[in-house]
C-alpha cells in the first residue's frame, strides 16, 4: 500500500498547523516507535506500535489520561442504567472531524457495525463482545447489523446495549476497537480512508505524512476541543526495530523518548543516564505459543515437557537483566477483581534436575529420544530481548533432548506467520487492554466461524477446549464479581494444565525518557497518549 503526504485536502485549522510548525518556535516530539505499521486504521491494527499512532490521532467515546485511567473522551458525560446493561453517552458540543465534518453518534453506530462485520476480519473485535449481539454478527449467524446493541438516540446522543452487566465495559471503550471512523470517507474510499489524502482526524493530532520503513508525522489539530491544552506542534513516530541502533539514536539526541531498549544495557543507562531509563512492572504476558493443529506439539505430553524444562526464575535477572518475573499462569498478578492464589503448577517447585528428568520421560512416553530425536523450529520477530531469551530457551531444552532452529523476521511477517500457522513454536506477548482477567484468558478461546473459515484471532497455537470456553461464556454474564472471578480461575486452571501456550514471564515496560519531557508517567498499562506531553528543551 502506497501512502503520500497530504497536500491540498487539509483544513484551514490544519493547514495553519502545517505553516505554525514550520517557524522556529515549534515543538516537535522525536518518538522511538518500534514496528512499522501495517495499518492506522483503528479496525485493523493490533500492536503496540500502531496504538501509539492510532490513538493520537483518532478518540473514542472515553480516552486516557497521563496514566492510562478512563476520562471522557468525544463523551462528555455518561449514564448506566439501574440494571448496568444500557450505557447512554453524551457527546461534547462541537466536536468534528479535520475536514469540517462533525463527529456525530452516528459516526460510532456505523464504527461498531464495520468492527463486526466479519468481512473487516478486525483481529480485536471481540474485546467489544460484551455489546449485546455483537459475537453473532462477528460470527456471521445474525446478518442484520441493526441488531447491534448500538443505537444512534440523536447526532448526540448514544445509546449502547450490553448482553450482561459488564464491570469494565468503561476500561474497554479506551481501547482502539471503539474508535469512531469518518462515515463519509469510509463510505467514499472504503479502505483507502487512511491513505494521506483522505485520511482526517477527531483526536489531538493529525496525521500528514507516512513514510514505511522510516516515521509517520501528525501536527497538532487545532480543532481539537481541548487543542488549548496540547502543547507539542508535531509527533515523528520513527520506525527502528533495532533497539541498539534506537540507543544509539538517543544517546546522539536524534529521539526524546525510546519505547524500548536493549536489556544488557539497563546498567550502563542506570549509570550514564540516572533517571532516564524508565522500568516499571505493567500487564502483559510474555509468551511462546505451540502450533496444536500439528504434530508433535499436539501431544500434550510434549508441550508439558517443553514449559517445564524452562528456568524461568533465571530470564528476568541473568539473560535480560530488567528484572521480569517469572510466569507460570496466565493472568497478570495485579489484576482487577481475580483476588486467590495465583495459579502455580505442582512442578514449578521441583529441583531442575527432577524437572528435567520428568520432561525427558515424557518425551519418551511420546515416542522421542536418541532414535528419534525431536527437532523444533522457534520463530521470533526481531528483537535483541527475544533473541536473548529464544537462545537461553533453546539451551535449556537441550538437556531434555530437543534442538532448535532459531527463525526471526520483522514484526509483520511474524505475526502474519503466526495468524497463518505457518510455525510450530512462537514468540507472542500480550499487553492488557483493560484489567481484567478474561483479556488474556479470551486469547486461548476456540475461534469463530466466518464466511465458512475458522477465524482463530489471537489465539494463535488454535489451542481449543469446549470446557474452557464455556466458563468464559458463563463467567461474562455472571454479575457476581466473586463468582466470576472463581469461573475465570476454573478456566485458567484447565487452559495451564493442558499446556496451551508457555507463559515465560510477566512484562516491565522499558522506556527511556529525555530529562526535559514532562507528563510521561508510568503506569501499568505502558500507555503514554502525546495528548500530555510537554518538551521544555
Amino acid at each position: 500500500m502506497h501512502f503520500g503526504k497530504i497536500l491540498g485536502a487539509a483544513s484551514l485549522a490544519v493547514g495553519l498547523s502545517l505553516v505554525a510548525i514550520t517557524g522556529a518556535s515549534a515543538v516537535t516530539l522525536n518518538l522511538h516507535n518500534g514496528g512499522d505499521p501495517g495499518s492506522v486504521d483503528p479496525h485493523k491494527v493490533s500492536g503496540d506500535w500502531e496504538n501509539r499512532v492510532v490513538g493520537d490521532y483518532i478518540e473514542g467515546l472515553v480516552t486516557e489520561d497521563a496514566e492510562a485511567k478512563a476520562i471522557p473522551g468525544q463523551a462528555e458525560t455518561w449514564d448506566i442504567s439501574e440494571d448496568g446493561t444500557v450505557y447512554t453517552f453524551h457527546l461534547r458540543d462541537g466536536i468534528q472531524w479535520t475536514d469540517g465534518t462533525p463527529v456525530t453518534a452516528g459516526d460510532f453506530v456505523f464504527a461498531f457495525q464495520r468492527l463486526f462485520d466479519p468481512a473487516t476480519a478486525s483481529e480485536y473485535a471481540y474485546l467489544q463482545y460484551p455489546i449485546k449481539n455483537a459475537e453473532a454478527i462477528n460470527a456471521g449467524t445474525i446478518t442484520d447489523f441493526n441488531e447491534l446493541g448500538v443505537k444512534a438516540i440523536d447526532d448526540k446522543t448514544l445509546e449502547i446495549t450490553l448482553e450482561a452487566p459488564t464491570p469494565y465495559f468503561v476500561d474497554a471503550l479506551m481501547h482502539y476497537t471503539a474508535y469512531p471512523v469518518p462515515r463519509h470517507l469510509v463510505e467514499k474510499f472504503g479502505d483507502d480512508w487512511t491513505k494521506m489524502d483522505n485520511i482526517v482526524a477527531n483526536g489531538p493530532f493529525k496525521l500528514v505524512e507516512w513514510v514505511p520503513g522510516s516515521h509517520l508525522r501528525a501536527v497538532k489539530n487545532d480543532m481539537y476541543y481541548d487543542a488549548a491544552n496540547v502543547k507539542l506542534d508535531e509527533v515523528y513516530y520513527y520506525v527502528l526495530e533495532d533497539e541498539s541502533a534506537a540507543l544509539n539514536r538517543y544517546r546522539a539526541g536524534e529521539f526524546d523518548i525510546l519505547t524500548d531498549f536493549p536489556a544488557d544495557q539497563y546498567q550502563f543507562l542506570k549509570d550514564n543516564y540516572p533517571g532516564e531509563a524508565h522500568v516499571d512492572p505493567f500487564l502483559g504476558i510474555y509468551y511462546y505459543v505451540m502450533n496444536q493443529e500439528k504434530a508433535p506439539l499436539d501431544d500434550v505430553r510434549v508441550r508439558k515437557a517443553l514449559s517445564m524444562s524452562i528456568m524461568r526464575d533465571v530470564i528476568g535477572p541473568e539473560v535480560l537483566g530488567t528484572g521480569e518475573l517469572p510466569a507460570y499462569g496466565w493472568v497478570p498478578p495485579g489484576t482487577n477483581n481475580y483476588d486467590g492464589a495465583e495459579y502455580m503448577p505442582d512442578w514449578a517447585a521441583l529441583p531442575y534436575d527432577e524437572r528435567v528428568a520428568m520432561a525427558k520421560q515424557l518425551l519418551t512416553e511420546a515416542g522421542y529420544g536418541p532414535d528419534k530425536p525431536l527437532s523444533l523450529q522457534l520463530r521470533y520477530n526481531t528483537n535483541d530481548a527475544h533473541q536473548r531469551v529464544a537462545v537461553a530457551i533453546a539451551a535449556m531444552w537441550e538437556p531434555i533432548g530437543v534442538s532448535i532452529e532459531l527463525f526471526n523476521s520483522e514484526v509483520r511477517v511474524h505475526y502474519d506467520a503466526l495468524r497463518a500457522g505457518d510455525f510450530q513454536i512462537g514468540r507472542a506477548g500480550w499487553l492488557l487492554d483493560y484489567s481484567d482477567a478474561a483479556n488474556t484468558l479470551d486469547l486461548l478461546k476456540t475461534g469463530t466461524m466466518q464466511d465458512g473459515t475458522m477465524n482463530w484471532g489471537n489465539n494463535y497455537g488454535r489451542y481449543s477446549n469446549a470446557e474452557f470456553d464455556a466458563l468464559l461464556a458463563e463467567a461474562a454474564t455472571t454479575t457476581d464479581l466473586v463468582a466470576r472471578a472463581g469461573l475465570l480461575h476454573q478456566a485458567e486452571t484447565i487452559a495451564m494444565d493442558e499446556f496451551a501456550a508457555i507463559p515465560i514471564y510477566w512484562y516491565v515496560s522499558e522506556n527511556v525518557v529525555k530529562p526535559y519531557i514532562e507528563g510521561f508517567a508510568d503506569n501499568a498499562k505502558d500507555i503514554h497518549r502525546n495528548r500530555w506531553i510537554t518538551k521544555s528543551e
